[in-house]
């Protein structure tokens, strides 16, 4: 019993000795372990830091960009608004204004001549005011439209948009007048063969007696 004691006594120790010796080898993997997870996460974060840099950068990148696009085409635009100079004296912007003042003095003239002519009812000349009343309305679009062309800030359109715009107008408004001559010249060309059939007419009644 003794000796069993005795080889307790000195296994103990021994037994304790090696149970610590196994703790700190597996502290120590552990803490290597540790260790080298901490790297990988350092490096892990440090990329993560790097992508966040390079995305900045592109987004801060894109965005001047975008921005120097934009107020590029704002200063389009807003040159757009403004008419130069050689557009508000071209040469057919006087032509339309002095076609649409030919227009009225003409109609008001053939319906003047028409009433004092005596050879149309007044339903007929209720008809020729209507027609030149529309004639009149439309010619006035006409100005509207040349009049927004021309101001700044009420149209955007290129020099060459409001060329093409004006040339529009001054045709349509070519148009009008030459819709006004036509029928002021059949218009007075009926008021002729009514006069002349009612001198006819006076003619006969004075041959006649009656």
């Amino acid at each position: 019993m003794k000796r069993v004691i005795i080889l307790i006594t000195f296994l103990i120790p021994g037994i304790f000795s090696s149970y610590h010796a196994e703790a700190q080898v597996q502290e120590l993997e552990q803490l290597a372990l540790d260790i080298e997870k901490l790297a990988q996460m350092k490096s892990i974060l440090s990329e993560m830091y790097k992508g966040y840099q390079i995305l900045t950068g592109g987004y801060n990148t894109i965005k001047s960009i975008a921005e120097g696009n934009f107020n590029l085409h704002s200063t389009y635009l807003n040159s757009l608004l403004s008419v130069s100079p050689s557009i508000k004296n071209y040469v057919r912007v006087a032509d339309i204004i002095s076609s649409q003042a030919t227009l009225v003095s003409e109609y008001k003239n053939s319906l003047t001549a028409f009433k004092s002519s005596g050879a149309f009812s007044p339903g007929e000349l209720s008809y020729f005011s209507n027609v030149y009343a529309n004639l009149f309305n439309k010619s006035i679009d006409n100005l509207d439209e040349l009049v927004m062309i021309l101001t700044d800030s009420d149209l955007r359109m290129s020099d060459a948009e409001r060329l093409v715009s004006i040339d529009r107008i001054y045709n349509d408004m070519q148009d009008k007048l030459a819709f006004l001559r036509q029928f002021d010249a059949r218009a007075g060309i009926l008021a002729n063969q009514r006069q002349h059939q009612a001198q006819d007419l006076n003619v006969l009644r004075n041959l006649y007696g009656q």
